[in-house]
Order: structure tokens, then sequence, then C-alpha cells
């Protein structure tokens, strides 16, 4: 699937149904970064809105904004280029090669305001999904769907907070697509672009998850999926064969997950600071809300024991994308929007 196809809205008017586009960028020499997200919500109450999110993170320096927009107003649309998104005061153009944004969001005590640009890193970039089969994507299983249509790219551009100017250009980033009925009652999802030491060139990238979905209107044990490239190879630990053969620990703020599959084993550490992270309201269609534990700039290790093949490591000091999932927050974690 191509990454136009990828973003392809999936929206459902009068159902439960929540759905999110995001953009994050990271400088690769110090632990600051930006997430944007523009996300659908409806509801069979008749709920219908669109949000607009922006959370940067500068070491203990973090901050998060949400604006809440009448879905009437918001555009969701296909042009020549690709999926055109307006939510209130944040724009996206996402393309088959990748895409901008930009917008302004305000609180009464402070303000960002953004202008980037991004663009796939041949052969890392290449569009992503977890998932064993892209036929899932429009299945009822999983409830919760996740596509990366950029999983690496480089990023131009600038942000600016309250009047302090962060230049973007040779920051590295990533764009992700998610949708479902509603949230999944847990989970901890990760992903990182692991660069070289002194050219900062992308040379390997991580993205995996561990949560709950609803069948049958209960709550599922914790399922994983992990996908690993380094340089042309990849190494998937997606089979629902292979479910068993996880080891995932949830323990915020640490997420550890283990698995084994046709490719070989694979371990990953991620963990993050409390005092590094943003936590945010995520409302459910028909749901209590939940709250989003999140970190842009987590420590992530990874070890991989290929089935033909040496086994290698993959570190990043402040490169990772930590998210979890929980019905409460966490006090040590601020702010809340």
């Amino acid at each position: 699937m191509i990454a136009t196809e990828q973003n392809a809205p999936r929206l459902r008017p009068g159902a439960d149904h929540v759905e999110s586009w995001f953009i994050r960028a990271n400088d690769p020499r110090s632990p600051r970064a930006v997430w944007i997200k523009a996300t659908v919500l409806t509801g069979m109450d008749g709920t219908a809105l669109a949000q607009a999110w922006c959370s940067v993170f500068d070491g203990d320096r973090t901050r998060a904004w949400c604006t809440d927009i009448p879905l009437d107003t918001a555009r969701f649309e296909e042009n020549a280029l690709g999926q055109a998104i307006t939510a209130g005061p944040l724009r996206m153009q996402l393309t088959g090669r990748g895409g901008d944004s930009q917008g302004t969001l305000a609180d009464d005590a402070s303000t960002i305001t953004w202008d980037l640009e991004f663009t796939r890193v041949p052969v890392l970039g290449a569009p992503l999904s977890m998932l064993p089969s892209d036929r899932l994507l429009d299945t009822g299983f999983p409830k919760n769907k996740l596509v990366t249509p950029f999983p690496v790219a480089t990023v131009t551009g600038y942000l600016d907070w309250d009047g302090e100017r962060w230049d973007l250009h040779g920051w590295h980033g990533m764009q992700g697509h998610n949708w479902g009925a509603e949230h999944s009652p847990e989970y901890a999802w990760g992903h990182s672009v692991f660069t070289e030491t002194g050219t900062d060139a992308p040379f390997a990238v991580m993205e995996g998850a561990s949560g709950r979905t609803r069948i049958g209107g209960k709550v599922s044990p914790l399922l994983s999926m992990l996908v690993i490239r380094r340089g042309d190879q990849e190494y998937r630990f997606d089979r629902i064969a292979d479910l068993w053969r996880q080891r995932p620990h949830l323990d915020f703020p640490r997420w550890t997950l283990r698995m084994r599959g046709r490719d070989g084993t694979a371990e990953v550490r991620m963990h993050a600071d409390p005092a590094q992270m943003v936590c945010l309201a995520y409302r459910n269609p028909a749901r209590a809300t939940s709250y989003c534990l999140n970190s842009k700039t987590a420590a992530v290790s990874v070890h991989v024991a290929p089935v033909n093949g040496n086994a290698f490591e993959l570190r990043s000091v402040h490169g990772g994308a930590l998210e979890f999932l929980a019905p409460q927050p966490v006090p040590a974690v601020q702010p809340i929007v």
C-alpha cells in the first residue's frame, strides 16, 4: 500500500469513530521534539468534532495545546497532491513523497506556531504497517488500526514557541495514521529513528506496540507486534501464529518487549522521564476518557538476533517516541489537555 492510500480518511459520520493523522520531528543532537496531530471524533450520540493538537518537548520543559473544532468546519479531502487536512488552525498536506504542516495554537499562557515540510528517506522510509497483511486494515480485527506512511523522513522549517525560534532543518521525523471505533483499552507504542554518530544520517528504524483490544465485549490479553528496519533489511515480528511467543511488560514509564518469530528474536527497551512527558486527555466516542502519557524524547535500546546473520544492537539516548494509554492520569506528568 502506498503512502497516499495509507493516509486516506476512514471517516464514519454517525458511528463511533476516532481517527488521527500525526507528524513527529526530532532534533538528532538534543532532546528536542515536536508532535502535531489532527483528530476526528464522531459518535452515535451525535458527537462530531475535530481536534488540532501540538506538543513540544525540550528537556524538562514540555507543553501541549489542543483546540476543538466542529467537524463540519474541518476538511479531510483528496486533491491532486494527496490528502489535504484542515482542522481549525492546523493544516496538513500529505503526498506520496512527504508533506507539510502549518498552524498556530494558543491558550491563556502560551502560543506555538509552526511551518514545516518533511520528505521520505529512501528505503527506510517506505510505508510501514505492523500488521501481517494490509487486508487486515479493512476487517473487524484488530479494532484499532495503525499505519505509518512515512516511518523515516527528513524535516525542514521552523517552530516558534512564545517568540523562541527553533530551526528544524536537519531534524528527522515520521508520519502516522490510526483509526478505530475507540481508543485501545491499554497500550504502549514506540518508534525510533537511529542515526549514524557524526553524520546524523538515519540507518535504522523501529516501530512496535503492545496493546489490548475488545473481543466479544471482553478485553484481550496484551498483543504485540514489532518491525525493525536496518539498511535494506527488514525484520518482522507480526504473525498471528507467533503472538504467544512474546513477553510484553508495561511498567510506566518503561516498556519492555521480547519477541520471537520467523526472522529471529528481538528485545526492545524504552523508558522516559515523567518530567519530560505530556499527559493528553483522549476522548472516546462511547466510553470514558483515556489518558495518553507521551514522550517524544525517550531512551531506546533494541537487540536483534536474526535467524540468518549476526546479532546487532540499536540505541538512541533521546530519539524515541513512547506512549502509554491509561484509564487515569499520572500526577507526575504535566500538563493535562
